[in-house]
């Protein structure tokens, strides 16, 4: 039994590979990525890389079919991952999001690989009332991230899998502690400015309402996605991944970090207008189709697993927002160093 998982040396990728490796060692995993993020490895005394079989270092733009003979399952994280990014980069957002993961999934059937897992988001909701949003619901996709994850679910629907399972997981927010940590997601900054600048600020008025995932509990979902029953029918699924009890407002999230992290402050932005950005997320399909896989990882556990890492992080400076610990940083680092080039290609 192998794996192919696309952009394994991101911040999912790891904690993936791991889980994977440890409940089935004798599997082979095979790593795929470009590499810009491979040297973010912090707060951990080991390279996490060490549970994998292979690696290749390639852009997915540039994806070989040949990669996937004998390959079983394709766990496709490789995204433009974020709205910043996705801001700056709307035209690349799209290429890597939709047409490059379009262009897998199609080589990915051509080749008789078993399940396909695509990572997509609960962003895609963008905005929606009180109510949470179900599969069933419309989709409001506000930024360019979002409208790449939708724009994927919905070509799919036009290709005759054959033979390959597919499985859309439209995530929450993802957050937790990861060898290739981000800063740029909402708990994990919170937890990073308690520690380092002992102070949690909320320029918005923190009302908005988002829904989180732990990394670990991420990789829980993707392990069963790949080994699903197709019930009726169910050869292409969408389905929202997260926990019904991790519907957070903003405000929420600051205020239980404060708690744990006693020594900090916390302000909000009272007179703020809110973030347009807000939803809640009904993953009750997800917890019936998967009842041992559902998400275990409470946000105390979540917020005192960032702190535990963070404190090993000997770099972590209190300016952390102008490092590489935030995705887009890096990226405009590796632009400025003449490593890679405004289209995000290796400069040759």
């Amino acid at each position: 039994m192998t794996y192919l998982i696309t952009g394994n040396l991101g911040y999912v990728g790891p904690v993936v590979s791991e889980y994977l490796k440890k409940k089935y060692p004798e599997r082979k995993i095979i790593g795929y990525d470009l590499g810009l993020f491979a040297n973010q490895i912090k707060g951990v005394g080991y390279n996490p890389d060490l549970f994998l079989d292979q690696q290749y270092f390639a852009d997915v733009r540039n994806f070989d079919e040949n990669i996937l003979k004998n390959v079983d399952h394709v766990i496709h994280l490789a995204a433009i991952s974020n709205d910043p990014i996705g801001n700056k980069f709307e035209k690349i957002t799209n290429e890597i999001n939709f047409e490059a993961s379009i262009d897998i999934l199609k080589k990915s059937v051509k080749m008789n690989v078993k399940t396909f897992t695509f990572a997509s988001s609960c962003s895609v909701y963008g905005h929606s009332s009180s109510k949470p949003r179900t599969e069933k619901d419309e989709v409001k996709p506000l930024t360019a991230y979002a409208k790449s994850k939708i724009n994927f679910e919905q070509e799919s629907k036009n290709i005759d899998l054959k033979k390959t399972t597919l499985t859309s997981l439209r995530f929450a927010t993802a957050c937790g502690f990861s060898p290739r940590i981000r800063l740029d997601l909402v708990l994990n900054d919170f937890v990073a400015s308690a520690l380092k600048r002992k102070k949690i600020e909320i320029l918005s008025d923190g009302s908005p309402y988002r829904p989180l995932i732990h990394v670990k509990d991420m990789a829980r979902s993707i392990d069963w996605s790949t080994s699903r029953e197709n019930l009726n029918n169910n050869q292409s699924l969408f389905v929202n991944v997260g926990s019904d009890d991790w519907n957070y407002q903003i405000k929420d999230l600051a205020e239980k970090t404060s708690t744990i992290i006693s020594d900090c402050s916390l302000s909000i932005n009272k007179n703020a207008s809110p973030d347009k950005r807000s939803y809640k997320v009904d993953f009750s399909k997800y917890n019936n189709l998967a009842p041992d896989h559902r998400c275990i990882v409470s946000l105390e556990a979540a917020i005192n697993d960032l702190v535990k890492g963070l404190k090993n992080c000997t770099d972590l400076p209190e300016d952390f927002r102008e490092t590489n610990y935030m995705r887009l940083n890096c990226l405009n680092n590796l632009i400025s160093k003449g490593i890679i080039n405004e289209n995000l290609e290796l400069k040759k």
